[in-house]
């Protein structure tokens, strides 16, 4: 009897075993030899050849191997290394273990294990110094879309200060904000192009449409931020760019931010700064080319420009 209790013990535990294994096998993608070589056996893809090296859509970053979100878009850069590079990950995401030749830092994914990349500090690239340089193929890219239900839970807000790239890289830094996209609004031609824009005959101006999450940030505070990066004293200039296009003003999109920007402007008034910032009703917003979107993170350098002054 022992003996056939052994054997039935036995039995279970092995088809238990079985089981676990399948489940475990069920978690993971299934991989191609290649991208076995990088992520299980630490490989290293070519530079410059990885589908994200040069990609700047609005989006997440997930593992390939598990799916687990690993590196948001705001925080990707052009470090010009010829692999992906982010200045961060998403908390808890990534684990840093020391690399066997003793001199760099190998980065997994925090929830399988699999090889991303290496991490390196104090390039002087970012204000965080640090860049997490990843391998395409250990990565599949989530593009960011509204959703009905996003729709109602966030909210839209349309800035125009000068030249869009500077006013989105400032913009997109705040904590809350979902996505930011520069693109050219106020006028009367439809879908225009920058040449058309520049030309200063299209009634448009430079303008970056922000969603953010009000629980996180409001329109306040970005409207602040706003009158913070530029100076609402210039008309149809700001800097060094001169045009109609590059004019300060808010395009609103409810009578709320109407009201906040009128107020906004008034305390500016008080402190004996001589506002021409236009207020006016949100229209069509016209998606700028794609080399324009998220142009300071792409070539890593900073707006000529914008530069943050306390106001208020």
């Amino acid at each position: 009897m022992n003996k056939i209790l052994i054997i039935l013990i036995l039995l279970v535990n092995s088809a238990n075993i079985s089981c676990q294994n399948k489940n475990t096998d069920m978690k993971y993608n299934k991989l191609s030899s290649e991208e076995k070589q990088v992520i299980i056996d630490k490989g290293t893809e070519r530079p410059f050849v990885g589908i994200y090296d040069s990609h700047y859509e609005t989006g997440t970053y997930k593992c390939k191997q598990c799916d687990a979100l690993l590196f948001k878009s705001d925080n990707k850069f052009d470090a010009q290394c010829g692999w992906p590079a982010f200045e961060d990950a998403i908390q808890g995401a990534v684990k840093q273990v020391p690399d066997k030749d003793g001199m760099r830092t190998e980065i997994t994914c925090a929830n399988c294990g699999g090889h991303l990349g290496h991490v390196f500090v104090g390039e002087g690239f970012t204000p965080t110094n640090t860049r997490h340089c990843v391998n395409s193929i250990s990565l599949n890219f989530e593009p960011f879309e509204l959703t009905t239900n996003d729709s109602t839970k966030y909210e839209t807000a349309i800035f125009a200060a000068g030249c869009f790239w500077g006013v989105e890289h400032h913009l997109k830094l705040v904590s809350g904000v979902i996505s930011t996209e520069v693109g050219y609004t106020g006028g009367h031609t439809i879908n225009p192009t920058y040449k058309e824009v520049c030309n200063a005959n299209t009634g448009h101006a430079e303008a970056v449409q922000v969603i953010f999450d009000p629980n996180k940030t409001s329109f306040e505070e970005l409207a602040k931020l706003f009158f913070e990066i530029h100076d609402p004293e210039q008309l149809d200039r700001q800097g060094p760019d001169i045009g109609s296009q590059y004019r300060s003003e808010i395009f609103y999109t409810n009578e709320k931010q109407k009201e906040i920007t009128e107020n906004l402007i008034q305390i500016l008034k008080q402190k004996e700064y001589k506002p021409v910032t236009r207020l006016t009703p949100a229209g069509k917003f016209y998606l700028a080319e794609k080399y324009h979107q998220d142009y300071y993170s792409k070539t890593g350098s900073n707006p000529y420009c914008h530069f943050y002054k306390k106001k208020f």
